[in-house]
């Protein structure tokens, strides 16, 4: 567990019908009571067996792709780099590789597939990218689960303030997907869109606030991020949490900064640094560049003004 990658690193409430529409737009960030309506299934423990797990086609032979073969029966095809996915195995198509990757995964895979079952692994803001490839609904998996070395288990993310694990995934291949990571002795909610959304966007600021802060203390660990740098991650987070809340016209669950903080500590031994810049930061600097382009102040200035500091823009 000595790299944080796009696929190696990755909150109980009542069930609910599947809803993909968001709510109506705000122009604020407002932090609503936790409701007991957003996860269609928790499944927090592993109950089931390895025989229930759906076969699968596995793209990506590094450490998060092995781990879920190994959580497999011996029956699921893994695709290595440059080879095609099979128009004929049916099931879930799960993709493990890099964001850079992901278009090569999209000409090794038959078009008839890509909405049907492609199941995305990454890290970061990929909402853009699968809209352009007319993929606005597609399978999604928030994993807060490490792989440390090809081969090994993987651990958990599980956190002082959500023990029950944060990994979650969404659609059609959800439940197939938290099956298979309970096999394997993870946890994994299914959750609807709305849901989803946030917490992908709430990873999203984790990773893109506490790499930041760290670039700027060269050496710091997230815990140290954590522990000696909490007030300058803290105004991060709330600013940018601000922006994407009037962005995207949605409420966060409260006491957002505490889960991230706690996740954080679970994850204190990481290196810090600002990575998939496209896929993470850019997209935060993308709500800024295109507010100052309309004459309106910049929302994230404390993010532009370190990003400029450590020379990434």
């Amino acid at each position: 567990m000595a790299t944080l990658s796009s696929s190696s690193l990755f909150w109980s409430q009542s069930a609910k019908l599947i809803s993909p529409k968001l709510t109506p737009s705000t122009s604020r960030l407002i932090f609503e009571p936790k409701k007991s309506s957003s996860i269609v299934m928790a499944a927090a423990a592993p109950t089931t067996t390895a025989a229930e797990v759906v076969p699968a086609v596995i793209v990506g032979g590094g450490r998060v792709g092995k781990a879920l073969q190994d959580m497999g029966k011996g029956d699921d095809l893994l695709v290595k780099r440059g080879e095609a996915v099979p128009l004929d195995f049916e099931g879930p198509i799960l993709v493990c590789t890099r964001n850079d990757d992901l278009e090569a995964v999209l000409e090794s895979t038959p078009k008839s597939r890509w909405n049907a079952d492609l199941v995305f692994f990454q890290n970061g803001m990929l909402e853009p990218w699968l809209q352009s490839k007319g993929l606005d609904d597609a399978d999604q998996v928030l994993a807060y689960f490490a792989v440390s070395k090809l081969g090994e288990p993987p651990i958990d993310g599980k956190t002082d303030t959500n023990p029950e694990g944060l990994t979650a995934a969404y659609g059609k291949w959800a439940s197939a997907v938290a099956t298979r990571l309970q096999a394997g002795g993870l946890s994994c909610k299914v959750l609807d869109k709305e849901a989803f959304q946030k917490q992908m966007l709430e990873k999203l600021m984790w990773i893109s606030a506490f790499m930041l802060v760290g670039a700027r203390h060269p050496g710091a660990t997230v815990g140290v991020v954590e522990k000696e740098y909490r007030s300058e991650v803290s105004s991060l987070i709330a600013e940018l949490a601000s922006a994407v809340a009037a962005e995207k016209g949605l409420t966060f669950e409260p006491a957002m900064e505490d889960r991230l903080c706690a996740y954080s500590r679970a994850v204190a031994h990481f290196p810090t640094a600002v990575k998939e810049f496209k896929w993470r930061n850019g997209y935060f600097y993308s709500i800024s560049e295109k507010a100052i382009a309309e004459g309106k102040p910049d929302p994230c200035p404390l993010h532009t003004a370190w990003l400029k500091e450590i020379k990434v823009v």
